[in-house]
């Protein structure tokens, strides 16, 4: 059994620790592993419908939610796959500074990487990570959509579980739009920056003011907001006004 494992080695699989480890996000173990049970929590419920990734960067992320989910299942990834556009008059002090740094050229990346937003073919470069890792995007069903939100974000059909890593006002309000009406009961949301940003932070909050009785707020790693009800029921898709909006991770 020895000689065969070294022999035919394990594929490295896309576990929370491996892609921290490997750069490949700024998102910490704690809220990849976050994800990681989230999505594993939702399958063995047999929560009915689309998985959803609005920001993606480098694709860390949205590896560990792939490799948790089954194969057939699908999965939207969202992103520019390029620079992050710019806030608007709506996001505070603290999001208009780290936009200068990053237009300005000066923004790091990890682990002494190029920042990501200033990298030629970033959609390409996920796509190999993806197949690095095992998980060919069409065969595990994992659709990847370029451009800003509100150009792409468009939605027709039952969604289980979203991860919102928009960064800005106006990108998280306008994924919180287009997708929470179609948000199944018992599925979740999980809204990345909503301790991180300020913008992030009142999108949600003014999105949510005349309706959150309708949703449980749990703040684990990150924020999730779980519609109220039996999981597996459909939900009452109500097609709002969208958003103007941009979209990308910072």
């Amino acid at each position: 059994m020895r000689l065969l494992k070294h022999l035919f080695p394990e594929r490295a699989t896309p576990t929370p620790s491996r892609v921290l480890d490997a750069g490949l996000t700024y998102l910490s173990l704690a809220a990849l592993e976050d994800l990681d049970r989230t999505v594993r929590a939702l399958e063995k419920r047999q929560v009915a419908g689309t998985f959803i990734e609005a920001g993606c960067a480098l694709g860390g992320s949205a590896l560990v939610i792939a490799a948790a989910k089954r194969p057939t299942r699908p999965f939207e990834v969202y992103d520019t796959f390029g620079m992050i556009p710019p806030p608007s008059a709506k996001d505070g002090a603290d999001v208009q500074r780290r936009y200068d740094e990053i237009s300005s050229g000066r923004s790091k990346g990890i682990k002494g990487a190029i920042y990501y937003g200033y990298q030629d073919n970033l959609l390409q470069r996920v796509n190999d990570t993806f197949r690095r890792y095992g998980l060919d995007p069409d065969r595990s069903h994992v659709r990847f959509n370029p451009g800003l939100f509100e150009d792409t974000l468009r939605i027709a059909a039952p969604v289980a579980f979203s991860h919102i890593d928009g960064d800005w006002y106006e990108s998280v309000h306008c994924c919180l739009s287009r997708i929470e009406p179609w948000l199944v009961p018992g599925g979740v949301l999980v809204i990345d920056d909503y301790d991180a940003w300020s913008g992030c932070r009142q999108a949600v909050d003014d999105y949510f003011s005349e309706k959150k009785s309708d949703f449980d707020w749990t703040k684990r790693a990150r924020l999730h907001i779980t519609r109220k009800g039996p999981s597996g029921a459909s939900p009452a898709a109500r097609i709002t006004p969208a958003a103007s909006a941009h979209g990308r991770r910072e």
